[in-house]
């Protein structure tokens, strides 16, 4: 398993968002972001191994940007918000950081989770 991971669930329907493409940056320099990890989330809203291989996660600052617009399009629905971007600190690299969003066409809301 990935040392970052994330979940989506759509808290309108009640279920997982699969079919979410996510990135993974970490930032470099003052203002550069660099390409650490992608993927997409499974019929269960998650992104398992999202750190590509050969990245071992360090203390830092990282982002999370999920293509909230491609699932509602999918939904057939107007979404208000087309990305959703996380930014947060790992603060100590051997720890696990696992990344909840909870999403609705017009709301999201995220915690670190275990």
């Amino acid at each position: 398993m990935s040392a970052i991971t994330t979940h989506i669930l759509d808290i309108s329907r009640g279920r997982p968002a699969s079919g979410v493409p996510v990135a993974l940056e970490i930032q470099s320099g003052e203002h550069g972001w660099e390409l650490i990890g992608k993927g997409e989330t499974d019929a269960d809203g998650r992104v398992r191994d999202l750190l590509l291989q050969g990245h071992v996660l360090t203390v830092g600052v990282y982002r999370l940007t999920f293509e909230t617009n491609l699932y509602f399009a999918s939904q057939k629905i107007e979404g208000f918000y087309p990305e959703v971007t996380i930014i947060f600190s790992v603060r100590d690299a051997a720890e696990h950081y696992h990344i909840p969003l909870l999403l609705s066409p017009y709301g999201y809301s995220t915690y670190r989770g275990s």
